[in-house]
């Protein structure tokens, strides 16, 4: 399938490991040039020249925390100096919360707010009058299912990816005059590094079957009795950016194995 994405300018966030990076290089893989962000410089750099090196594409990185309005800019530049603008904008960068709201200060609070929301907003400034002088393009945020179906144990995390869906949503209604398609995906239990190291954490003094407990999660949480995989999730991001999904605007999807238990 042509999914005309073949010379594109892509900006993924959180890119260097994970869900970021699997969403990088199934983009890559259809010819988009890449310019990844995210915190860890080394990694980062790692990143970018694997998918250089794998699929001869330019890609550029981008070391900075998106979490302050500096860091943005500094994203917004590298784009504008590196390739003229972008024509996709990936808001993945993000990451759980364990706390309970009466002890949660403030600056926790605001964290995950300016790491979950702001950068969004912040590179919707940043972006889109690029992505307007070339015509259009594509906005995608990686909220959660727990924007619609929290989890007890994370409430800072399921308010805020709340707030960016619906952000995308308003976002959406904003550009689309502009040829600009903006959606949300909520995921649901997807393998990544991180769900490792918890479970390797939670299981050390147990015994160590940290595989053990991630189908235990997977069993109580998800009918389809596993977690998914980034490159699962992945593509289903890369068809929302083709020209193939031209019709799905301000729109929200489940990719979460039948986790979600509402209409």
């Amino acid at each position: 399938m042509e999914l005309g994405l073949e010379g594109k300018v892509a900006v993924v966030t959180g890119s260097s490991v994970g869900i970021g990076l699997a969403i990088a290089e199934g983009l890559a893989k259809e010819g988009a040039n890449i310019v990844l962000v995210a915190r860890q410089r080394e990694r980062l750099e790692e990143a970018a020249d694997m998918l250089a090196a794998t699929y001869g594409i330019r890609t550029l990185g981008v070391s900075v925390d998106i979490a302050g309005s500096d860091g943005v800019d500094q994203v917004v530049s590298a784009v504008a100096n590196a390739f003229g603008g972008a024509d996709i904008l990936i808001n993945n960068a993000g990451t759980g919360s364990n706390e309970t709201i009466m002890e949660a200060s403030d600056q926790k609070w605001q964290f995950y707010w300016d790491l979950h929301v702001m950068a969004a907003v912040r590179l919707a400034r940043g972006l889109v009058p690029g992505m307007r002088q070339k015509g259009g393009g594509v906005i995608l945020h990686n909220a959660s299912i727990c924007a619609t179906q929290p989890l007890w144990y994370e409430p800072i995390y399921n308010v805020t990816k709340s707030a960016l869906m619906m952000f995308s949503k308003v976002l959406a209604t904003e550009l689309i005059k502009d040829n600009i398609r903006v959606n949300c995906v909520n995921p649901g239990l997807i393998l990544t590094p991180d769900w490792i190291k918890t479970a390797k954490e939670l299981t050390q003094n147990t015994g160590g079957d940290w595989e053990g407990y991630l189908q235990s999660v997977a069993d109580e949480h998800a009918p389809i009795k596993r977690f998914g995989s980034p490159e699962e999730l992945a593509n289903f991001f890369v068809f929302l950016c083709s020209s193939k999904a031209s019709y799905s605007v301000g729109s929200s999807y489940f990719v979460d194995g039948g986790m979600l238990r509402t209409l």
